[in-house]
């Protein structure tokens, strides 16, 4: 698995882009880092920016960029709406793949302490990176802002962690930056129908996990109720997980709820979303709609796609695509701008930086033509696991119009766990179609290797023999996720609507072939394996597979001819 941070610093800097390209360029110079997204915001007066890449380079990426911030941004100049106190006001690190937190906090650590000593910036560590827990809350860190950095540097609980801890000319123009190291953050703003700071924030407090100020008698101008201690009694709100404030912003001239959700397990978006919007209704405000700022990960717009789904009595089993439709439609996502998913989800935006050529992106034709060539791939193995997808996706297809058709609306729930089970089936053989070519090309480059001296043919035969072993086993997992599919075009011919039930059936065909296809693979491919157990064990199971498969397709097609002929 390849090792990727992902870093998203926020620098006090939203209106001019000129200053940003400046900054953003000398990201993009590091090699093996790649820079995702450039956020700004008028108002605020600040600007998000994603990048990915491996470990090492991401950090040096960082420093490159916060030294750029020091030199083109002055704090003492800067006014915006968001809470801040440097010229790179944070700086956080999350792991993505093949990177644990601690690790990911011991990287942050290291670019704070060069940031600290080479370019003389106060450095505060937070969340995972922070050395003592009151410094784990950004928001801690960064009490006072920039206006009173000069007294919280320089007194005993809040010296920066690297740095200096005097105000000098140097530190005015910087100002402060927080390094930390955290799980992916979600800054969302939920749009409101009104233009009042002070209603917007009601909100916040109803909501945001730290809650309100408890007060005696009028819960605004009430006075505040302490605890034993001194400090004012806080009131929880109700979303666990989450930061808030209320703010106007004259770039939309509407007031929003700014949240930032750092726990999705505890608050999903779209569960946020539908507080925020019932907590307005009770102010006699609106959402209109919900603004996310930088990238979101796909499994949060997946998951609100399916909770709306499941609000209309829809069926969840459709494809990715129109589940994300549904998503940005149901939570106003499109409200104040475009929402691009290629831009705006993660995933998405990191596969294009790191694409690779794959069959199933081609079209129909160009897949055609790419088999029909003089390429020995894609051949039967990838055809086999192609027709399983097509197989399944036809399946898919009847689930999802019985759960649509008119009168059937109180199994809507049944054909959507068909379609749901079906649609990963499918998507599970489209990855099995490029798998099947990569594991040929593996046994191609194995016959590649070098072979003149006794070691290197002893690799040479060990690779073939490990190549192969891998292209027997593709082959077979297309069996496997094909017989799968068999579940759900029989109920679909036997239950599902009666006027699709020649689609099932075709879906049995394919599925059929797929199977027969693939153990003709299978058997070709265990003929050259030395490791005579590990091929007479993936032979057995094939043959069984395959008998089955006949067997059903036999018995559907039975069903399905009388259904035609009835």
């Amino acid at each position: 698995m390849k090792k990727l941070i992902e870093c998203v610093p926020n620098f006090s800097e939203g209106r001019d882009m000129a200053v940003m390209k400046q900054i953003t360029d000398e990201i993009e110079r590091v090699d093996g880092v790649k820079l995702l997204d450039v956020d700004p915001g008028y108002s605020t007066n600040r600007t998000v920016v994603t990048f990915v890449g491996t470990p090492d380079e991401v950090v040096e990426a960082a420093f490159q960029a916060v030294k750029k911030a020091q030199e083109v941004i002055d704090m003492r100049r800067h006014k915006g709406d968001h809470p801040r106190f440097g010229a790179t006001d944070v700086c956080p690190l999350i792991p993505i793949s093949g990177v644990t937190m601690d690790e990911c906090a011991e990287y942050a650590r290291k670019l704070g302490e060069r940031i600290g000593s080479e370019l003389s910036i106060p450095v505060y560590l937070y969340e995972n990176a922070a050395t003592e827990e009151k410094r784990r809350n950004l928001a801690n860190c960064r009490e006072g802002e920039y206006e009173g950095l000069k007294d919280k540097i320089s007194s005993a609980d809040w010296k920066p962690d690297f740095g200096p801890s005097e105000f000098n000319e140097s530190v005015a123009r910087s100002g402060a930056v927080a390094v930390g190291a955290r799980d992916f953050l979600i800054a969302v703003n939920f749009n409101l129908n009104t233009t009042s700071t002070r209603r917007a924030n009601a909100i916040a407090f109803d909501v945001r996990e730290k809650g309100r100020t408890k007060r005696e008698g009028n819960p605004i101008t009430g006075k505040i109720v302490t605890d034993e201690s001194g400090e004012p009694v806080m009131l929880p709100g109700t979303l666990k997980g989450t930061k808030a404030i209320g703010w106007f912003i004259a770039e939309y001239g509407i007031a929003q709820v700014s949240m930032n959700i750092t726990n999705l397990t505890q608050t999903p978006l779209h569960i946020a979303f539908e507080e925020v919007r019932e907590k307005a209704r009770n102010r006699g405000l609106r959402v209109t709609g919900l603004e996310i700022v930088g990238l979101v990960p796909k499994k949060a717009i997946i998951d609100a796609g399916k909770y709306y789904l499941a609000k209309q009595g829809r069926s969840l089993g459709i494809t990715e695509a129109e589940t994300i439709k549904i998503a940005i439609k149901s939570m106003g996502l499109d409200d104040l701008k475009p929402f691009i998913p290629e831009e705006k989800i993660i995933e998405y935006v990191i596969a294009a930086e790191y694409k690779t050529d794959s069959l199933v992106d081609l079209t129909c034709r160009g897949f055609a033509d790419e088999t029909a060539s003089e390429s020995p791939a894609p051949g039967g193995g990838s055809i086999s696991a192609y027709l399983g997808a097509l197989g399944a996706a036809l399946a898919t297809m009847v689930a999802n119009l019985s759960s649509h058709k008119a009168g059937w609306d109180d199994r809507w729930q049944e054909f959507s766990d068909w379609a749901v089970k079906g649609q990963q089936i499918k998507d599970d053989l489209l990855f099995l179609v490029d798998e099947d070519t990569n594991s040929f090309n593996k046994v191609m480059e194995a016959f590649g290797l070098p072979k003149v001296t006794d070691e290197e043919k002893a690799a040479r035969t060990a690779a073939i023999q490990e190549a192969t072993k891998y292209a027997t086993e593709i082959p077979l997992r297309t069996m496997e996720r094909t017989f799968d599919a068999f579940e759900i075009i029989r109920a679909m011919v036997e239950d599902g609507n009666p006027n699709s039930v020649t689609d099932a059936g075709v879906g049995a065909l394919c599925a059929r072939s797929a199977i027969v296809g693939a153990y003709m693979n299978v058997r070709i491919n265990a003929a050259g394996l030395k490791d005579r157990d590990f091929a007479d064990k993936i032979l057995t199971r094939g043959a069984e597979i395959e008998r089955k498969a006949i067997e059903l397709e036999a018995e559907i097609m039975v069903i399905v001819n009388a259904k035609i002929d009835a």
